[in-house]
């Protein structure tokens, strides 16, 4: 018999649930199910344990050792508690944990989707061996997971790592909740509301760009398509990017004067366009942050790549086998 790790991925359109076995110092991933996320907080839950329990029926030799929970914040990690998640209505102080640990008379443990990605990271990727790195996620939003001499820094009430509000410019694209912003300028949304903006300017002028050609493709603008565009060599796809670029070396010299980390990790975009982001924000890096932090600390891609979320709840688990609630 061995033990398993079980992790549970909530997100407010989907939903995944995953079985690892660790094998020394990394972790193999058995098996994975996903399914759209229910209305309601119960109906999830329902839908967790039961997906759960079928994965663990695959497997009736192993015995299960721990679940993590990775959701987006606000939580409150200790209590197990989700506080109202802008994109999980009604999951109001919610308790996630009490309810698995009880079915599944194993420890569990919650953490937000950056810090998860970051113990992951650390544990398995591109932190190995490491005392000291960030973990930015670059989807969706932008926020970052931070391992601070050598353990999960989470701040006093789980709100350490909301980067994504630092205002990197006066005004620009709108990202949580503040115009110029870190997540404005380096993330989905951010990058897709910079490429309106640029297109309706080109619009104006009456050379429309050659991915946006009229006026009723704007709402269709993602970022994806501004990749593909640019990877096509459109001029203004390309200026989206440049300008993402050198603000996300704005941010990143922020955190290497702050925290002076040894390695900084970005996921999802970053790892998709690298070609694109990389040059214009190392170029704005070296010339901001402070010469001695920057020489010490390497920024990379998420090691374990396009798969990072699926490591991510399991390191949760991994730290809840580590270290069981009383």
């Amino acid at each position: 018999m061995t033990a398993l790790l079980a992790g549970v991925d909530i997100g407010g359109t989907k939903c995944a649930v995953v079985l690892g076995r660790p094998t020394g110092d990394t972790i193999d991933i058995l098996a994975k199910t996903r399914f759209p996320t229910p209305p309601t907080f119960a109906q999830t839950l329902e839908q967790i344990v039961a997906s759960l329990e079928a994965l663990l029926a695959q497997h009736p030799q192993d015995a299960l050792a721990a679940i993590g929970v990775s959701c987006g914040g606000p939580l409150d990690s200790r209590a197990g508690l989700v506080l109202s998640p802008p994109n999980l209505p009604g999951w109001d102080r919610v308790d996630v944990i009490g309810p698995l640990q009880a079915h599944f008379s194993a420890p569990a443990a919650l953490q937000n989707d950056a810090n998860a990605c970051a113990l992951a990271e650390w544990k398995w990727g591109a932190g190995r061996g490491c005392r000291n790195i960030i973990f930015l996620t670059f989807g969706t939003g932008m926020g970052a997971g931070l391992i601070l001499d050598g353990r999960l820094y989470s701040g006093t009430n789980d709100l350490a790592g909301e980067v994504g509000h630092i205002r990197l410019a006066p005004d620009g694209p709108i990202g949580y909740g503040k115009a110029g912003s870190f997540e404005g300028f380096c993330s989905g949304g951010g990058i897709a509301n910079l490429a309106r903006t640029l297109a309706e300017q080109h619009l104006a002028a009456g050379c429309p760009p050659a991915y946006c050609p009229t006026p009723a493709d704007l709402p269709r603008i993602t970022a994806e398509t501004v990749g593909t565009a640019a990877q096509h060599g459109d001029p203004t796809a390309l200026e989206v990017f440049r300008i993402a670029g050198q603000a996300l070396g704005r941010g990143l010299a922020v955190l290497v004067d702050i925290l002076n980390p040894e390695r900084i990790i970005i996921g999802s975009i970053f790892g998709r366009q690298r070609s694109l982001l990389e040059p214009p924000a190392l170029e704005t890096l070296r010339a901001e942050a402070l010469p001695g932090a920057l020489a010490v600390c390497a920024i990379v891609p998420a090691g374990l790549g396009e798969q990072v979320g699926d490591y991510a709840s399991l390191a949760i688990a991994s730290e809840a086998q580590a270290s069981p609630s009383p």
